[in-house]
């Protein structure tokens, strides 16, 4: 049997620089992005929240940050589908029923 390909759908902020990950299998990944910005580089402009949160989308099936502001995919900080995929399940923090 082949692997599937992961896909994000949609990509909510948490807090303390997370991502809460909607997959297209139906799961919830918490993605943490402190060890990347901790890294430096290009993942320096992560470290403005402002930035992290209102730049978080979703492009080239993953969790992106739009470093244009016009949504063109290959102007992104994006991460691994794959990396995403293997972060920890968790709940949905998104409530519609209320």
């Amino acid at each position: 049997m082949d692997k599937i390909f992961p896909e994000v759908v949609q990509a909510v902020a948490g807090e303390n620089f997370t991502v809460y990950a909607y997959m297209k299998d139906g799961s919830i990944r918490l993605f943490d992005a402190k060890p990347l910005i901790e890294q430096g580089g290009v993942f320096e402009k992560l470290r403005d929240e402002t930035f992290f949160s209102e730049r978080l989308t979703v492009m080239n099936e993953t969790v992106a940050w739009d470093l244009s502001g016009r949504h063109d995919p290959t102007n992104c900080i994006d991460i691994d589908p794959f990396t995403i995929a293997e972060c920890p399940e968790t709940e949905d923090i998104l409530d519609f029923g209320a």
